[in-house]
């Protein structure tokens, strides 16, 4: 058995976190997700990290919640499973982390991502899969929703009439099929996936990293906001943008045709 649930290493400015359960195609105990937790408070404020690759070991991604043994709840007073428990004291505040996250977070789909582990890709800025990847909604099977955001994630990203087939039908949706509705941003090869996925990292945590972080903010409270209030919003951005280094950085490199070298400051 693999004794660390979460790897985690720091290179040229980017995070990778590696689920590191293969045994089990990653599938979320509740070890991982603490171990997840912890890496992405030490991502969010390690000023050693400016983006962040999410993927997992070996032949999949994440199968989803572990459902072997304790499975995905904590015994109720009545003795049956309580998900809600576990959802509230360790999934719901991993996805909160990652969307949070003041930093660009770009997830590369090696395989299998069913369940919660698809959704758990979908919280990320940027998705990138392996061709033979896919995506797999798999909660009606044991007469469950998706959860860890996968009800807002599915409309957002296929629209409303899909969001519903794929939850209710359970249906398997490949890599490149995925990629034509809208969920993800790209395929790749699956030889190439992970050179991919470093160079889109490594090329982010180069760039304006203040800017990645105010556009997860707006895009996180568009959802919510009248238009008048996201106007307000991206208002209060661009001032706070408009005074930093990496503005009049961006704007002296555009003038004078070099690239910008962006500090995140």
């Amino acid at each position: 058995m693999t004794e660390q649930p979460v790897l985690a290493d720091i290179a040229d400015g980017v995070m990778t976190i590696t689920l590191n359960r293969p045994e089990r195609l990653n599938a979320m105990s509740h070890a991982l997700i603490a171990a997840m937790n912890d890496t992405l408070d030490r991502a969010r404020d390690s000023a050693d990290v400016r983006a962040v690759l999410i993927t997992g070991t070996g032949r999949g991604f994440c199968a989803g919640a572990d459902l072997s043994g304790r499975g995905p709840g904590d015994a109720g007073s009545d003795g049956r499973p309580d998900v809600g428990t576990a959802m509230d004291r360790l999934f719901n505040p991993m996805m909160r982390r990652i969307r949070a996250l003041p930093k660009p977070v770009i997830a590369a789909v090696n395989g299998v991502a069913a369940g919660g582990g698809a959704n758990l890709a979908l919280a990320a800025d940027i998705v990138i899969a392996a061709r033979s990847a896919r995506f797999d909604q798999a909660f009606v099977r044991i007469s469950l929703i998706p959860d860890l955001g996968g009800t807002w994630f599915l409309p957002h990203t296929v629209g409303d009439a899909r969001a519903r087939a794929l939850a209710m039908l359970g249906t398997s949706v490949p890599a490149e099929k995925a990629e034509q509705m809208g969920m993800i941003w790209q395929v790749v090869d699956d030889a190439a996936l992970m050179d991919e996925a470093r160079a889109l990292a490594k090329r982010m945590a180069a760039g304006p990293t203040l800017s990645y972080a105010a556009i997860k903010r707006a895009l996180n409270e568009a959802g919510t906001n009248s238009l008048d209030q996201q106007l307000d919003l991206e208002r209060d951005l661009q001032r706070e943008l408009g005074r930093s280094e990496d503005f009049k950085e961006g704007v002296g490199a555009f003038l004078a045709k070099r690239p910008a070298q962006f500090k995140g400051r």
